[in-house]
């Protein structure tokens, strides 16, 4: 970059800020849950949604039904989130959270969907149009981006 661009640096410094804040914010949810962000947002859908399928979970994190199902499967083996096969149609599953689940919640600090993510949906939509439209263009000049970093949360990496 060149540190004669002061708009550039202070982009850069944004970057630097909002990526900080992220990173404070998944460590104190594994501190206070003893699990990852994006499970505690998996988390909070379920308890929002009880019954959620797994395609219905990853919709709503807007991440791959793959990433989704590895996801839950940590976080059932943490005895947080069990599955259920539906009393109507047996090939559906659907998900709840259990008892400890709903504790290990409960413990999480705010926002539960995640500062970023809670950050976007506070944005009118005008701005979010902006911002994307934005980084799009910041993409284009970096060249070498991997495509399928944008279906996994970012506090899975």
């Amino acid at each position: 970059m060149n540190s004669s661009n002061p708009a550039a640096s202070e982009a850069l410094r944004q970057f630097r800020m909002i990526f900080g804040a992220v990173r404070q914010h998944f460590k104190a949810v594994e501190k206070a849950c003893g699990v990852s962000g994006a499970q505690i947002w998996a988390m909070a859908a379920l308890h929002q949604h009880p019954g959620m399928k797994v395609s219905e979970l990853a919709q709503a994190l807007s991440i791959h039904a793959s990433t989704a199902s590895n996801l839950l499967d940590k976080i059932e083996k943490a005895g947080l989130v069990r599955r259920e096969r539906s009393h109507v149609d047996q090939r559906v599953v659907q998900l709840y959270l259990t008892a400890a689940g709903e504790l290990a919640l409960a413990k999480a600090p705010q926002p539960q969907t995640g500062l970023l993510t809670h950050a976007l949906g506070q944005l009118p939509d005008a701005a979010l149009a902006r911002l994307n439209e934005d980084l799009s263009a910041l993409i284009a000049h970096m060249g070498a981006v991997d495509a399928q970093a944008a279906q996994k949360p970012l506090s899975e990496r």
